[in-house]
């Protein structure tokens, strides 16, 4: 099979395509024709030396979520088929003609979503429903800031956040990208390059911000919770230190806390799988949330996918896709 590979960390023209070994799949994974793979920050952060794989994963294939056609089934697999079109969640492994995931973190494909654009589902939908409805506990009617509102998790909060009843606010760094946050729910966007968001939001009060920034967010963050307030990272892109007030905390019930997805146990994931199947696949189905697909490249054009998402000049989700 062809594959995109990590000849040694650097930019993005240290992506190569080669030919390897299609993967056998262990008793309870299954084997995946690769219709199309997400783009994602983490493989950015892979391919740059600075976000090892876990043990088992593939060392030098990126790539965290895909969609496809069921090729082979492990012997302990009993939900699926040869033949069964799926998405699912890696940890690792994407950027190729065939995968393999564990069978509990693939997901059927929800109606009016295309096998290309599922690819777009898997780690930016798990890292939202663990990070704003299981740690942050979001309720709803309460209020929601979601930094980088047009980033693939950005897009992805906004919209279910919305439609399970919250109401939410957003940063992005252009005048498009706050229109677009907009238009997916967002009832304010703050360009964050022309305004202070800790400003503009300081009278709205927010239960639960989603950060992926880090750096000196985090004092903005802090000022604008609520009482109860809970501040969840999934990234720290501006820095990884910072300094607050412990008393302030407790005196506000603050909780600070976050999560990475890729290191967690199969157990967990397909727990995760089963809590987004249940609460998110029928807003799929309804159409209150939908995949916002800004570019696609084909499998060879990794480095120029890499290229356009570290630019930040795009709004969804990038996507490889295997021509048939």
């Amino acid at each position: 099979m062809k594959a995109i590979i990590i000849t040694k960390p650097g930019e993005a023209d240290v992506l190569q395509i080669a030919d390897r070994p299609i993967p056998e799949p262990a008793e309870n994974e299954v084997l995946i024709r690769v219709k199309a793979a997400g783009v994602n920050r983490p493989d950015i952060a892979q391919r740059r030396g600075k976000y090892a794989p876990p043990p088992g994963a593939s060392p030098d294939i990126p790539g965290l979520e895909i969609s496809g056609t069921i090729e082979k089934c492990g012997v302990a697999v009993t939900r699926w088929k040869k033949g069964d079109e799926v998405c699912a969640l890696l940890s690792g492994g994407g950027y190729a003609e065939f995968a393999v995931a564990h069978g509990g973190n693939c997901l059927p494909l929800p109606a009016n979503v295309s096998l290309q654009d599922a690819a777009s589902l898997p780690e930016t939908i798990f890292t939202v429903w663990h990070n704003v409805f299981q740690k942050g506990m979001l309720k709803k009617e309460e209020h929601l800031l979601v930094h980088g509102g047009t980033s693939g998790i950005g897009i992805t909060a906004i919209q279910v956040a919305r439609a399970l009843g919250s109401r939410v606010f957003a940063t992005a760094g252009s005048p498009d990208k706050c229109e677009a946050a907009v238009k997916l729910g967002a009832e304010i966007c703050v360009n964050y390059k022309e305004e202070d968001f800790g400003q503009v939001l300081k009278d709205r009060g927010v239960d639960v911000i989603l950060d992926m920034i880090g750096g000196d967010y985090f004092d903005k963050n802090v000022s604008l919770l609520r009482e109860d307030g809970r501040l969840v990272f999934i990234n720290a892109m501006q820095g990884n230190s910072a300094t607050f007030n412990i008393m302030d905390m407790m005196r506000r019930r603050l909780t600070i806390t976050g999560s990475t997805l890729r290191n967690r146990s199969n157990d967990f994931k397909e727990q995760l799988a089963l809590q987004v199947e249940e609460h998110v696949w029928p807003l799929i189905t309804k159409g209150l949330f939908k995949p916002v697909i800004y570019k696609t490249f084909p499998l060879a054009g990794a480095v120029a996918a890499h290229q356009l998402m570290e630019s930040s000049s795009h709004i969804g989700k990038i996507l490889l896709v295997n021509e048939d």
